[in-house]
C-alpha cells in the first residue's frame, strides 16, 4: 500500500527541496527566483492582512504571503496560503475567454508557495503547489496542481539522487527498446532517427546521451510555470509541467510530467478528457477529445483526436492522428492516419504517409519476438486493411493493396503498387503506377503538404516534391533492378555477372521490347518460394528514366536563368558523381556531409544539441545549391546510359523533352481526375450530372488542375526564352 505521512502542519510550503540536495550556497528559493526574477514584491499591512482575514482568507504565516503595488484585499476571497505565496498586481478588472468571465483575483484556493503574475483570474482550485503562473493567466475549477522536487517535464533527464530507473526514454522503431532515446524539448525528427540508428557506433551513442544530460541541470527544486495569457479550467490533475504562452486547456484528465510549448502566434490547444503523461508538445498542437499519450513527442503544428493513442513514439510536424493506436514508431512530418481500426507498431515512417482504415502495420505477433521493425520511405500509403508483417522495407511512395501479406517484404522500387495476387499465389509489383494512373494525387499532395507546412521558424528544409535526391537515387537503383530482372527471367546474360546482366537488361528495354506475353520475375522482393512478378516492366523503366531526365532539366533551366553558362555548369561538375542521401527527420542531406557531421558529434568538434540543429539549419539552406548539383549530375548520367553528352547542341532538344513531358504530366493530372467524371458507378449515386456538379464540384472548376495549367504556360514562356538563348 502506499505511504501516508504525517508532518507539522508548519512545514506545509517549505523544504521543497530536501536539505541533502540543496547545493553549496543555495537555499529552497533559488531555482525558483531564477526561473521568476521579478523583485517587486512587498509585505502586506496589517489592515490589508485584517481584511484578507475577513473575506474568510488563511495563512499559516502572513509574512510570507508577498504582493505589488497595485493589491485589493477585496480581490482575494475564501483562499488559505501556505509557505511562500507572490501575487502580482491586481487592477480592478475581469477575465473573459469566450464568453467565460471572471474576475481578476485568487478565489477560493488552497495554494502552496507559488507565485503569481498581473492580473490573474485563479478560482476555485483545490490544491495549487509550487507554481509560477504568468500574467493574465485564467484558471477555474482545477481539482489538483501540484509540483515534486524532481519534475522533469517530460524530458528525459534524472535529477540528483534519482536512480536510473526514474529516466524516461522512448522506446522507438522496435518494441523491444533496443533503440530508445532520451527525449527533451525541441528534439526533431531528425535528432531521433540519428539516435535510433547507429546502434552499432557506441561512442556516438554515448554523445547522444552527453548532449541531452548536458542542456540540462541536475539539480532538484524547479516549479512548474504557466506562461502569459494561458487559459485552464474544468481539469481534474496537473502535475509537473511547463506550458508556455496563450495555451487554452479545458477539461483535461491528467496532464502529467509534460512540456506543453505555446505562443501567441503559434498556440496549442488540449480538450476535453485527455490524459497525457511524460510528454514534450510542440508549438500550434491540437489535442482534443480524450486522447492518451504516454511517452511521446509530438511536434509542432501536430494532431492528435478522438480517442488517438500515442505511447512510446514520435509523431513528426503537420501530422494528423485520429481515433487509432500508434505505439513504438518514429513518424517523419506530415503523417495522417484517421481511422479507428487503423494500427501502427514498430515502425519508422518517414513522412508524406497515409494509413488506410483497417491497415494493421505490426505488431510483432506474427513474429517469435519483439524484435521486429518496418521501415517505409516517405509517400507510404498501405490500403485498405492491409496486413504487413516485421521485418519489411519500401521504398518511397509504395501503395499497397488490400490484402494480408504473410511474408516479409522489400520492395525497392519507387512509385510502386504493391499486390498480393491470392489465386496465382504470387506477389505482384507495379513500379511507376502513380505516373501511370493517379499523377493527380501525386503532384497535389506534394503541393498540399507545403501548403499544409505551419511552421513560423523552418529551420528545416522539409522536401515535398515528389522529385527529390533520394526518390531519383532510388529510380536509378529501379533501372537496374528492372533491367536486371528483365535480363534474368529472359535468361540474357546467363552465365555473367551482376553488372553485365544489368547491361544486357537494359539494351532490351532501351530497344522497347515487348515484354506484354513475358512473364518478368523480381528476386528477393518477398521472403517466400512464390514468384513476384513486375508487371509494366518497359513502362515503368521509361517513366524512371523520363522523370529523372525531366528533374535533371528542371535544375539546369534554373541554372541558366540564373546567369550561369552551359561551359560554367559543365566545369563546376567535372569529375564529380551522383551522390547517396538520406532523409533524416524529414530532412534530405548528402551522405557524406551527414557522416562528417557524426564524426564532429564525436570528436566534440559538435558539442550541444543547439549546434547540431544549427547544422540542420545550415544544410537546409545550402539545400537548394546541394539539389540543383545532384540533378544536373543525374542527367549527365542518365545522358551517358543513352549514349549522349550534355552539350549546347543538345539544350534545345531537352528543353523540347521537358516541356513534353510537363505536358503530358498535365495531361495525366486531367485524365486521372476526369475518371471519377466518367466512371458510371461513380455517377449513379447522383440523380443527374448537375446534383454530381454540385456535390463534388465542377471538373473544369477543379482549382489545382486550373493552377496546374496556369503553371504549364509559365513553363513554356520559359522554354522558349531559353530556347531563343541558343
Amino acid at each position: 500500500m502506499s505511504v501516508l505521512k504525517k508532518i507539522p502542519l508548519e512545514h506545509l510550503g517549505y523544504d521543497f527541496i530536501p536539505n541533502e540536495f540543496l547545493h553549496e550556497g543555495q537555499d529552497e528559493y533559488t531555482l525558483r527566483f531564477q526561473q521568476n526574477p521579478r523583485n517587486d514584491y512587498r509585505d502586506l499591512t496589517s489592515i490589508e492582512v485584517q481584511e484578507l482575514i475577513a473575506n474568510g482568507n488563511w495563512s499559516s504565516d502572513w509574512s510570507k504571503v508577498k504582493v505589488s503595488a497595485i493589491f485589493d484585499p477585496k480581490q482575494v476571497q475564501g483562499c488559505k496560503f501556505y509557505g511562500l505565496v507572490r501575487i502580482g498586481n491586481l487592477s480592478p478588472s475581469y477575465l473573459e475567454y469566450r464568453n467565460l468571465q471572471l474576475p481578476i483575483g485568487l478565489y477560493h484556493s488552497t495554494i502552496i508557495s507559488s507565485d503569481f503574475g498581473d492580473d490573474v483570474a485563479v478560482h476555485h482550485i483545490g490544491y495549487l503547489s509550487y507554481f509560477i503562473v504568468g500574467n493574465e493567466v485564467l484558471l477555474s475549477q482545477i481539482k489538483e496542481m501540484e509540483t515534486g522536487s524532481t519534475a522533469k517535464f517530460g524530458n528525459g533527464i534524472l535529477r540528483d539522487g534519482e536512480e536510473s530507473d526514474k529516466r524516461i526514454q522512448l522506446e522507438l522503431c522496435n518494441e523491444n527498446g533496443a533503440r530508445s532515446v532520451y527525449p527533451f524539448d525541441g528534439m526533431q525528427a531528425a535528432d531521433v532517427y540519428l539516435w535510433t540508428r547507429n546502434r552499432h557506433d557506441r561512442m556516438l551513442q554515448h554523445r547522444f546521451e552527453e548532449l541531452t544530460d548536458q542542456k540540462f541541470g541536475t539539480q532538484r527544486g524547479y516549479y512548474s510555470q504557466i506562461g502569459d495569457r494561458c487559459v485552464i479550467k474544468n481539469t481534474f490533475t496537473i502535475k509537473n509541467v511547463k506550458i508556455g504562452t496563450d495555451a487554452y486547456i479545458k477539461g483535461v484528465s491528467k496532464l502529467k510530467n509534460v512540456t506543453v510549448n505555446s505562443s501567441r502566434e503559434s498556440y496549442t490547444q488540449i480538450g476535453e478528457g485527455c490524459e497525457l503523461v511524460n510528454g514534450i508538445i510542440g508549438y500550434g498542437c491540437r489535442i482534443f477529445y480524450g486522447v492518451k499519450a504516454v511517452r511521446f513527442i509530438l511536434a509542432s503544428y501536430s494532431q492528435l483526436k478522438y480517442g488517438a493513442r500515442l505511447i512510446n513514439s514520435y509523431l513528426g510536424d503537420n501530422s494528423t492522428i485520429s481515433c487509432c493506436e500508434v505505439l513504438n514508431s518514429l513518424i517523419f512530418p506530415a503523417h495522417e492516419q484517421h481511422h479507428n481500426n487503423s494500427f501502427l507498431c514498430a515502425a519508422l515512417v518517414m513522412g508524406q504517409s497515409n494509413m488506410a482504415a483497417g491497415a494493421t502495420v505490426g505488431s510483432n505477433h506474427n513474429s517469435r519476438a519483439a524484435d521486429g521493425e518496418i521501415i517505409a520511405g516517405r509517400g507510404f500509403w498501405p490500403g485498405l486493411c492491409v496486413s504487413l508483417k516485421h521485418n519489411s522495407r519500401f521504398a518511397s511512395y509504395c501503395l499497397i493493396v488490400k490484402g494480408d501479406f504473410l511474408h516479409e517484404l522489400d520492395i525497392r522500387l519507387p512509385f510502386t503498387l504493391v499486390s498480393n495476387d491470392v489465386q496465382r499465389d504470387q506477389l505482384v509489383l507495379i513500379p511507376g503506377y502513380w505516373f501511370m494512373y493517379n499523377m493527380y494525387a501525386l503532384v497535389r499532395n506534394a503541393n498540399k503538404y507545403e501548403a499544409r507546412d505551419n511552421r513560423h521558424f523552418k529551420n528545416q528544409y522539409f522536401e515535398y516534391d515528389m522529385l527529390a535526391p533520394d526518390t531519383v537515387n532510388e529510380m536509378f537503383e529501379g533501372m537496374d533492378i528492372l533491367a536486371l530482372a528483365v535480363a534474368d527471367s529472359l535468361h540474357t546474360g546467363a552465365g555473367k555477372d551482376t553488372q553485365e546482366r544489368i547491361i544486357a537488361g537494359r539494351a532490351l528495354l532501351a530497344n522497347n521490347m515487348d515484354l506484354k506475353n513475358q512473364t518478368i520475375v523480381l528476386q528477393g522482393a518477398e521472403n517466400s518460394r512464390r514468384p513476384t512478378v513486375i508487371q509494366k516492366v518497359g513502362e515503368a523503366y521509361h517513366l524512371y528514366r523520363s522523370f529523372i531526365k525531366y528533374y535533371g532539366v528542371l535544375h539546369l533551366m534554373d541554372a541558366l536563368e540564373d546567369g550561369l553558362s552551359l561551359q560554367d555548369i559543365i566545369k563546376s561538375l567535372a569529375d564529380k558523381a551522383r551522390t547517396s542521401w538520406q532523409n533524416i527527420g524529414g530532412q534530405l542531406i548528402e551522405s557524406n556531409a551527414l557522416q562528417t557531421f557524426l564524426d564532429d558529434i564525436k570528436s566534440k568538434k559538435i558539442d550541444s544539441w543547439d549546434e547540431v540543429h544549427e547544422f540542420y539549419h545550415d544544410k537546409s539552406k545550402d539545400y537548394p545549391l546541394d539539389k540543383r548539383e545532384h540533378a544536373l549530375l543525374s542527367l549527365i548520367e542518365v545522358l551517358n546510359l543513352e549514349g549522349m553528352v550534355l552539350s549546347t547542341d543538345k539544350i534545345v532538344s531537352l528543353l523540347d523533352q521537358a516541356l513534353g513531358h510537363r505536358i503530358w504530366i498535365g495531361e495525366q493530372i486531367y485524365k486521372s481526375r476526369a475518371k471519377d467524371y466518367k466512371n458510371p458507378f461513380k455517377n449513379m449515386v447522383y440523380a443527374n450530372d448537375e446534383e454530381r456538379d454540385i456535390v463534388v464540384g465542377k471538373l473544369e472548376e477543379n482549382s489545382f488542375i486550373n493552377q496546374q495549367q496556369k503553371e504549364l504556360e509559365t513553363f513554356k514562356i520559359r522554354v522558349a526564352n531559353l530556347k531563343g538563348q541558343f
